[in-house]
């Protein structure tokens, strides 16, 4: 069986290429249906498109900057209580992260469901990518795009890639059943294609590829991109734990915050039905607004804005994969990314946790350890 392959790069660039490769998958049989990034008719809009005509994968682009939403939801809903029809998706490593800890919540599944990831090499956000895809042809602006990123340029005609890619220390697919390697090659020429399981290799197997030495450069260059954003991260951390450790700076730091709850719609991990804050648990009479505005001597509306971040950090911070969703979404440019992912981290390292990256490993507020956190309860009884 194939377990590395090449995928050609003609005339027409990389995104054609993989185009080719999703063509293939559907006039193969491997997939009903493929959702991946399309452009739009609206010019700068990416989207994820769920693709039945291979005569309508001409728009498709993995390769695009763009990343409006994290699609680990949609790919949750095509999933759960699957009737056994195949599909594929082509996601972000954090979106694949993501879908993996809904599918341990039971809000998906993995049995009928092909995933292919690239090589991350970050996004822009969303306002700075309508003025990056204003410049020129999508799909050559996608190539621009990654050749300088894969060069280690971490702002793409003055427009910064994202500070959560910067930061993510998860470049490598690794829940992937398919990886479009970019790392360590040159995509203008080949992209490697490495199945990184089972049903990854008996894909290439029957789509008739051979197998490829693999590149030697790759893991010296993976670790060379994961040490950066790791210094990155590192120093993210450091400056929002001092501007967030105390009570005062909490509020401080999430003062512009609305309450629109656009950061709790966007992250790919907030699944309840119904959220609390959405009831009229919250909904105060007058009277409560004016006794407490006259007890303190004044009240910022609208109230309740860090309380709502402390339960949502309460709730999912075991869980987070840092995609950076819930800063794109926020429309007063609240640093909510930088906060999540500074407590996450710890929460994480607290239970020797990395969402997403084990589908057999269960998240940890779902099981009981006996010898779990002896230093805090004096150890085992």
């Amino acid at each position: 069986m194939a377990t590395t392959a090449r995928i050609e790069v003609g005339p027409e660039g990389p995104v054609r290429a993989i185009q080719g490769l999703l063509v293939q998958l559907l006039e193969r049989g491997e997939a009903t249906a493929i959702l991946t990034p399309r452009h739009m008719p609206i010019k700068g809009a990416v989207m994820p498109t769920l693709v039945s005509d291979p005569a309508d994968m001409a728009q498709a682009d993995p390769l695009s900057p763009a990343f409006p939403l994290n699609a680990a939801k949609m790919i949750s809903r095509l999933t759960k209580g699957a009737g056994g029809r195949p599909v594929a998706a082509v996601l972000r490593p954090c979106e694949i992260r993501a879908f993996i800890e809904l599918v341990k919540l039971n809000q998906g599944s993995m049995d009928h469901v092909l995933l292919i990831g690239s090589d991350c090499l970050g996004a822009l956000t969303n306002a700075d990518n309508q003025h990056y895809a204003a410049q020129g042809e999508p799909m050559a602006l996608s190539e621009k795009f990654m050749l300088q990123a894969l060069g280690g340029q971490t702002e793409i005609d003055g427009l910064p890639i994202a500070k959560a890619c910067q930061a993510c220390e998860h470049p490598v697919p690794e829940g992937a059943d398919l990886i479009l390697g970019l790392f360590g090659s040159d995509p203008t020429k080949e992209i490697q294609l490495i199945a990184n399981t089972a049903r990854g290799e008996g894909v290439l197997t029957r789509l008739g590829y051979s197998d490829a030495p693999a590149n030697g450069a790759r893991e010296a260059v993976v670790a060379e991109v994961v040490a950066k954003r790791e210094n990155f991260r590192d120093a993210m951390f450091e400056t929002t734990h001092a501007a967030t450790s105390t009570l005062a700076g909490l509020a401080e730091h999430l003062s512009s915050c609305i309450n629109c709850y656009n950061c709790r719609a966007a992250c790919p991990v907030c699944y309840c039905k119904e959220c609390v804050f959405l009831t009229d648990v919250f909904d105060y009479k007058p009277d409560q607004y004016l006794g407490w505005a006259k007890k303190h001597g004044s009240l910022k509306m609208p109230t309740d804005t860090v309380f709502f971040h402390l339960t949502r950090l309460a709730h999912m911070s075991t869980s987070c994969v840092g995609c950076g969703q819930c800063s794109n979404a926020c429309p007063n440019n609240v640093p909510v990314m930088e906060l999540f992912r500074t407590v996450s981290h710890k929460t994480q390292a607290a239970f020797g946790y990395t969402p997403g990256m084990n589908p057999d490993e269960a998240p940890p507020m779902t099981i009981f350890r006996e010898d779990e956190f002896a230093e805090v309860t004096g150890g085992s009884h």
